[in-house]
């Protein structure tokens, strides 16, 4: 989701570039505080100053370590420290303090690990280009050194540079260049890795928005039908038969209340994010009562074949299914005889659902978010939903839903 991109209060472009937003971590600093590495320069400072006095103690042909070789190492390692911030400037600032070091003729050491750093930090951060610039004029500035300007430099008695020492220095720029490719490759798929995940959550939030949606469709559509029609009823009859007007106003209570019911559980799924619903969700074990509520408003439902024992979510289907049709029929069609029928055929269950008609209005058939929603469950599920007028008149509608029974899950 896209919260979860703006918890730490950098921007995608910024993680892309940096890594993850270190506010995301447990043991990070608070959110909008940027993250310095002084422990990884300091380490790498120490590693470097101490590296150097023992290889100058092995490169006695090379200049002693000094007060200027030591600031010089200090250049080389210290910039690191802004190395994410401005990975550019730091991997050139190094190079430019390692080939000064190297051109005053003393050892060589760790301080290559310092140009290391920088390369990958630079590579990772995006700026491959800036990189290589840098690193390869390090090598080409050092060959320069080692060939040709080494009469020149001190020490004084140092002799050219072999062909070998070359090629040596050459693979370890090679080395940092591949090193550095394989950090941003990591990199860039963490970053894909973490844009799936968000996809993904935004996706199943989707998906639970929907189903919602389709859930207090189906009991407001239903509910507010058998209210509407009873309503009419009751009003049409209130003075010639005040007792047929008692029981449509009983309807209606009993009707309003399920739908109360319903809603309540719907929205406690809001309210409490994965917690299990008060009461179990609905089945075609209360096809019965479906058949009365529309009895209540002059629907004769006849069911034929025997209701099956199916899984939860294609239970659940089917009864919002034959919900939204019985619906349709009351408020669509002026036929007052339904048939709700199930057909088994092999590990599917054909579930049908006649009227005779004549359609009324001009949304026969529930045109509307009633046959969507009832083609989202139905494929939500692996089945199919077909509805529309049948040859002989009235309307059908036809789902084909996995029937595997509960023990087969």
């Amino acid at each position: 989701m896209a919260v979860m991109e703006e918890q730490s209060g950098h921007g995608p472009a910024r993680w892309w570039r940096y890594g993850p937003p270190w506010s995301q971590h447990p043991d990070g600093p608070a959110p909008g505080r940027t993250r310095w590495p002084w422990r990884s320069t300091a380490l790498l400072t120490a590693f470097v100053l101490v590296g150097s006095n023992f290889a100058a103690h092995a490169q006695t042909h090379r200049q002693p370590l000094d007060g200027w070789a030591r600031v010089l190492l200090l250049a080389a390692t210290l910039p690191l420290l802004w190395r994410q911030r401005h990975p550019v400037s730091v991997v050139f600032g190094v190079a430019a303090a390692t080939l000064v070091y190297l051109c005053a003729g003393y050892p060589y050491g760790p301080v290559f690990v310092a140009v290391a750093v920088a390369c990958v930090s630079a590579v990772a951060a995006g700026h491959r280009r800036a990189a290589w610039t840098a690193v390869g004029l390090l090598w080409a500035g050092h060959a320069v050194v080692a060939v040709w300007l080494y009469r020149w430099l001190p020490p004084s008695d140092d002799p050219a540079a072999t062909l070998t020492q070359e090629v040596v220095v050459g693979t370890w720029v090679l080395a940092v260049v591949a090193i550095s490719e394989l950090a941003r490759v990591r990199r860039e798929q963490w970053a894909r890795e973490r844009a799936d995940r968000a996809q993904a959550a935004r996706r199943r939030a989707d998906e639970e928005r929907l189903r919602i949606a389709r859930e207090l469709h189906d009991v407001l559509a239903h509910s507010i039908s058998v209210i509407n029609v009873q309503a009419g009823v009751g009003l049409a009859l209130l003075d010639s038969d005040p007792e047929q007007a008692r029981e449509a106003l009983t309807t209606i209570k009993a009707a309003s209340k399920e739908a109360l019911g319903e809603v309540r559980q719907v929205l406690d799924t809001l309210r409490a994010p994965g917690a299990a619903p008060r009461a179990p969700a609905p089945g075609l074990d209360r096809l019965p009562e479906l058949v009365e509520q529309a009895a209540a408003t002059g629907l004769t439902v006849r069911v034929e074949g025997e209701p099956p024992r199916l899984p939860p979510g294609a239970d659940l289907a089917a009864f919002r299914i034959v919900q939204e049709a019985l619906t349709n029929v009351v408020r669509h069609s002026g036929s007052r005889h339904a048939r709700v029928r199930f057909e088994h055929d092999g590990d599917r269950l054909r579930l049908l659902v006649d009227d005779d008609g004549p359609a009324t209005g001009a949304d026969a058939g529930g045109s509307g978010n009633g046959l969507a929603g009832m083609r989202e469950r139905a494929a939500a599920l692996g089945g199919t939903i077909e509805a529309g007028p049948r040859p002989d008149g009235g309307f059908r509608v036809l789902a084909v839903l996995p029937s595997h029974t509960r023990e087969d899950q």
